[in-house]
């Protein structure tokens, strides 16, 4: 049932079409199937065949890692819009095979100078509730993916500019279906795909209702608009025209109306940023720094049980998920109080992964007794912050490309939640990214790490990770969508891959928890679920859920690349 072998993208694409996407959470039973293992050396990843199909014709040109995964992103602008796209961010990570190097870049999107504490309040100075505060102009940041695309291209590209357009251009003028997935995403979002005349004429029939699976749709003027980008190149998007429809979306909108400027895209940055890595019994892992919280956070979920046998422990043990559980849980909580935009905000990184002070975070957690409550740490370097948790959608995608010589691309992209804020500008979603903020931005007198201030970047889940193994080679690259869940798959299936020595197909399929603040959540529909007594017995408030989960991955075994996409999603892993 899994759509993992490399057919022809007709295939794969009836394929897609015509088995549903398991929102529910629940994994197939065919979830262990075989996965594809590159006959040629490269490979590609992504939540969407169509996308993957274009990575894999990027490499088949002769473009390298960082060429294909530009290009998914591009295409997945086009056939999966509510998730990601042009009119978001991202977070590039990248392994350059010649040299052994990391390097990552910051994509992710900034307020307006406008933007202040209150930003999000009304005008009786009252805070809006969060999900009134996605709706329109004023949730939306400066898109980052273009700038970061050209700072990764510039960096490690080979193929023309233009070239990397072709395939979303062609999907986008010639058409792309409807998948099941997507048609659930566009009954249940109305609200927002249809609140603009673009958005309700793409995807919405005369009478309001979302256009069924199976339905072909056009994006013409998405189309022309990337045309005219491929040709124009990169700071075409940030002034001019471009520019100035983004600020009229957001600055005329119905709801929430911005403050936004030309002069705010204009001065967009994609950042490189230092990676942040450390070791994990025998590996090294690698991710993204502020402001992701991902880096960070899934190190310290992993080194914080380093010193437990999860690997004699098993995935069928509840005690081994009690433990990841109570991990999760103190990660998380010093994610809450001390990432933010490094540019606004000191971030104590440093002490947040260092060894020792993840030990003594360790020792908190008691085999087979749930901890009765969780409070962050106080790493060096803390500053002094207030912790307050706001809601994150889940959406997102992410994709993972590798080259025929060995060069790795991994990168999670992003408008926030689905539909983003709802508004258009030339074809394309706009983020909701700033109700990724604090939106109250002090609790007695101490400000958040993440409140909203001008120009600054709010803190994301994102978690592109690539991890090494103790020859130095890449061992495996992944990342998921998801909101607050991106970091917990990352963590699940890296626990699962590194100690219980399953495929990253296996990996990502497992049942998924999240350990926030005092509670277990766990995936409805799978074993974890049968563990809800045995985790409440050692005194764990315990919730069972059926959130969409979407995760990626392509690792390293026996000198191949084999690829891995979540049973869950539509997406798939093509060889070259």
């Amino acid at each position: 049932m899994l759509r993992h072998f490399i057919l022809p993208f007709s295939a794969l694409l009836a394929s897609c079409a015509a088995v549903p996407a398991v929102d529910s959470g629940a994994v197939p039973a065919s979830a262990a199937a075989t996965v594809p293992v590159a006959p040629r050396p490269g490979m590609v990843s992504a939540a969407d065949p169509r996308a993957a199909e274009a990575g894999r014709e990027i490499l088949n040109a002769g473009g390298s890692a960082a060429d294909a995964a530009l290009a998914m992103m591009l295409a997945l602008t086009v056939v999966e819009p509510q998730s990601s796209g042009i009119g978001g961010g991202g977070f590039f990570v990248y392994h350059d095979e010649t040299s052994g190097g990391m390097s990552t870049i910051d994509g992710r999107e900034e307020a307006p100078a406008a933007a202040g504490s209150n930003w999000f309040y009304t005008a009786a100075g009252q805070p809006l509730p969060y999900r009134q505060a996605i709706p329109g102009g004023r949730s939306v940041g400066v898109p980052g993916n273009i700038r970061l695309m050209a700072r990764a291209h510039e960096a490690h590209g080979k193929l023309p500019w233009a070239k990397l357009f072709e395939p979303a251009i062609r999907l986008a003028r010639d058409g792309f279906v409807i998948t099941p997935r997507f048609a659930r995403t566009l009954a249940a979002n109305a609200d927002l795909a249809a609140s603009t005349p673009s958005g309700r004429g793409l995807f919405y029939d005369a009478d309001g209702t979302a256009k069924p699976a199976g339905t072909t749709v056009r994006n013409p003027e998405l189309a022309r608009f990337l045309t005219e980008l491929a040709s124009r190149g990169p700071e075409w998007f940030y002034t001019g025209p471009n520019a100035q429809a983004i600020v009229s979306a957001v600055n005329g909108a119905a709801r929430n109306p911005s403050q936004m400027k030309v002069g705010d895209i204009a001065s967009y940055e994609a950042k490189a940023r230092d990676p942040v890595c450390g070791t994990y019994r025998q590996y090294r892992i690698c991710g993204m720094g502020p402001p992701s919280s991902g880096g960070t956070t899934v190190f310290a979920i992993l080194k914080q049980l380093e010193r437990f046998d999860i690997a004699k422990l098993g995935p069928n043990d509840p005690e081994a998920w009690h433990l990841i559980g109570d991990s999760m849980r103190l990660a998380y909580a010093d994610r809450e109080a001390y990432v933010g935009d490094p540019d606004n905000v000191r971030v104590p990184v440093e002490g947040m992964i260092d060894p020792a002070y993840l030990k003594a975070r360790s020792a908190l957690i008691q085999p087979g007794k749930a901890l009765a409550h969780v409070t962050a740490g106080t790493p060096r370097g803390a500053p002094k912050v207030a912790s307050v948790r706001d809601g994150e959608v889940p959406a997102t995608t992410h994709f993972v490309a590798v080259d025929g010589a060995g060069n790795v691309a991994n990168m999670t992209s992003t408008i926030e939640g689905p539909f983003g804020s709802g508004l258009m500008a030339n074809g394309y979603f706009l983020n909701n990214e700033l109700t990724d903020f604090n939106i109250v931005p002090d609790l007695n007198g101490v400000a958040t790490a993440n409140r909203v201030e001008p120009g600054k970047r709010p803190r994301s889940s994102m978690a592109p990770t690539i991890v090494y193994g103790p020859d130095g080679e890449v061992r495996i690259a992944i990342g998921a969508a998801g909101g607050v869940t991106i970091i917990a798959q990352v963590a699940k299936a890296l626990i699962a891959v590194l100690d219980w020595n399953m495929s990253a197909q296996d990996a990502i399929a497992l049942p998924v928890m999240i350990g926030l603040e005092d509670q277990l959540r766990l995936e409805r529909g799978g074993t974890l679920e049968a563990m809800a007594p045995a985790l409440r017995a050692m005194g764990h408030q315990v919730a069972v859920v059926s959130p969409g989960f979407k995760a990626n991955a392509i690792e390293r075994i026996d000198g191949h690349w084999a690829g891995a996409a979540d049973p869950r999603s539509e997406g798939v892993a093509l060889g070259q």
